[in-house]
């Protein structure tokens, strides 16, 4: 039987024609097959067309790369055999086994369309969002409010002593420099944190078109290039180049975790803030000491563990610092850098990966930047094993 062409359109309405392989019983010669044409009787207007389908004049092709992923899977698959279709015979149940559906009043596709994964995205030619600008333009009251509230925590520099803008060497991880590399890792954190926000809203405005991820990064570095020109004033600081790298750098980081298919799902860059003494410290070197900073490999992003304990469970790299305060540089102690590996709970897939509610959707995407303190077993390089 020669096979019946693909068409480069799909589009059904009352008193059309479509090709059906239909069978007479069986005798003793066997099964004779047929195609026929039979009319096709719709109580709909021919504009609402096949459900699982996108409307009038939709391109088969464009199911292959990508560009709709509304289309059924069976229709892409009839598309990429150059337009055979597969098992194609009509019965009380449809078309086929699980094909369209034409018992009831609307034609129905298959119940499982082609899923649209958060890493895809629009071509700029298809969006009305093409520029940088355009982008931007979709966030601006939030970069308005960013701008606004890094003026606000640094306008006391303006009524203290202050120096001709210079700029300052701080080194990176060295034991030598100020606070072991925490500082720059929270430098990294920070825009990275920024770069998501921005990301999750511009993608969302701009129903998720190329380049958002981009205009996120460089929104989210600006900002915090423009916070550092406050640090260029003071005196005893200056403008930090490496600062302003470890920005990039975090905002690089987020580039790569919402364009790179399955990266967000199975990894992230996360903050934990250990308690001290006075359980939370708002600037200085108890501050950074109390932080922790880790990559994290979530075994929820993986499918074969989807059904299993594990998980709930992320494997952790990570970096803290301690015995740097001012107190312990007088004595004498020697600064420690740790570089730690563990096991850690994903709280966020625990109590919230099946929740249906706004609420707990937020609560899962706080856990996805925040390792709560002492829900992890880890061991650094320093010999110590701790949570």
């Amino acid at each position: 039987m020669a096979a019946t062409p693909a068409c480069a359109e799909i589009i059904a309405s009352t008193g059309d024609t479509v090709p059906v392989v239909t069978s007479t019983p069986p005798d003793s010669q066997g099964a004779a097959t047929s195609l026929e044409q039979i009319p096709v009787t719709l109580p709909v207007a021919p504009s609402e067309t096949l459900v699982g389908v996108q409307p009038i004049a939709w391109n088969l092709g464009d199911a292959l790369d990508g560009n709709a992923p509304q289309a059924s899977a069976e229709v892409a698959a009839m598309a990429a055999s150059g337009g055979e279709p597969a098992n194609v015979g009509i019965g009380a149940a449809g078309f086929g086994g699980g094909g369209l559906d034409v018992s009831g009043d609307t034609v129905n596709g298959p119940a499982d369309p082609l899923k649209r994964r958060w890493s895809d995205h629009i071509p700029r030619d298809q969006s009305q969002y093409r520029t940088f600008w355009q982008q931007a333009r979709t966030v601006r009251t939030e970069a308005l409010i960013g701008v606004a509230y890094f003026t606000l925590i640094s306008s006391h520099k303006f009524f203290e002593e202050t120096a001709p803008f210079h700029f300052k060497d701080e080194g990176y991880f060295g034991k030598d420099t100020e606070n072991i590399g925490v500082d720059k890792l929270t430098h990294a954190f920070d825009t990275y944190l920024l770069a998501e926000f921005f990301h999750s809203q511009i993608h969302r405005k701009t129903g998720a078109t190329a380049g958002d991820a981009i205009t996120a990064a460089i929104i989210a570095s600006g900002l915090m290039a423009f916070n550092e020109i406050s640090d260029a004033i003071e005196p005893d600081s200056g403008y930090s180049l490496q600062d302003v790298s470890m920005n990039i750098a975090g905002a690089a980081l987020s580039v790569l975790r919402n364009t790179v298919p399955g990266m967000k799902e199975k990894f992230s860059f996360k903050i934990e803030i250990v308690p001290n003494s006075n359980i939370y410290s708002i600037q200085g070197k108890p501050h950074y000491a109390q932080q922790r900073f880790m990559f994290s490999l979530k075994g929820a992003g993986f499918e074969e563990l989807n059904h299993s304990p594990l998980r709930y469970l992320d494997l952790q790299v990570g970096y803290f610092a301690s015995d740097f305060s001012n107190a312990d540089k007088a004595a004498g102690v020697d600064p420690k850098r740790h570089l730690f590996f563990g096991v850690g709970l994903n709280l966020g897939e625990l109590l919230f990966g099946k929740s249906q509610s706004r609420l707990g959707r937020v609560a899962y995407t706080v856990l996805d930047y925040f390792q709560l303190p002492y829900t992890s077993l880890r061991y650094d390089t320093t010999g110590r094993v701790g949570y």
